[in-house]
């Protein structure tokens, strides 16, 4: 997966938005996602990372360990 450019700036202004939802970051596979309802599918967002939460992780968001082999 590619690298997103990250721009570091710490004032956003933003007109004719729809509204807003605060979300948390979790892990996916070895990424991050953060959900959204899907009647947002298709449509663009902006995702802004907040000072206090950049870089934490709790407990909560480890990695689940894998299932060596199934058994049957």
């Amino acid at each position: 997966m590619k690298k997103v450019k990250f721009n570091e700036k710490t004032e956003l202004k933003v007109k004719n938005i729809r509204g807003f939802m605060k979300r948390k970051v979790v892990i996916s596979g070895t990424s991050a996602k953060v959900t959204c309802p899907k009647e947002f599918l298709g449509g663009e967002a902006i995702l802004i990372i907040l000072e206090n939460g950049a870089g934490k992780r709790d407990s909560s968001s480890k990695r689940r360990k894998s299932n060596p082999k199934k058994r049957k």
